[in-house]
């Protein structure tokens, strides 16, 4: 996680929207020790991912490269708060 405040509410927010553009990909986010649906704010929220932290994704579906490509893109540009 390379946004300074870290996985709050906004950026899961964005990162839930962007996920649920491809309803026929399922996105799972992983850290250390949880799994979590990644179109759900709720369960993005659980990770309490701090600035520095590793997260995995993970997505199966007919457009996975595309949703990839998206939901990185988001992750780089820092969910727009700089």
């Amino acid at each position: 996680m390379i946004n300074p405040l870290g996985l709050h509410a906004r950026p899961a927010a964005l990162f839930v929207q962007a996920a649920n553009r491809f309803p026929d990909c399922r996105v799972v986010v992983s850290n250390d020790s949880d799994r979590v649906n990644g179109k759900s704010i709720m369960g993005m929220m659980t990770l309490a991912a701090a600035c520095g932290s590793e997260l995995t994704i993970e997505i199966a579906g007919d457009e996975a490269e595309r949703a990839m490509e998206a939901l990185c893109r988001l992750i780089a540009n820092k969910f727009e708060e700089e």
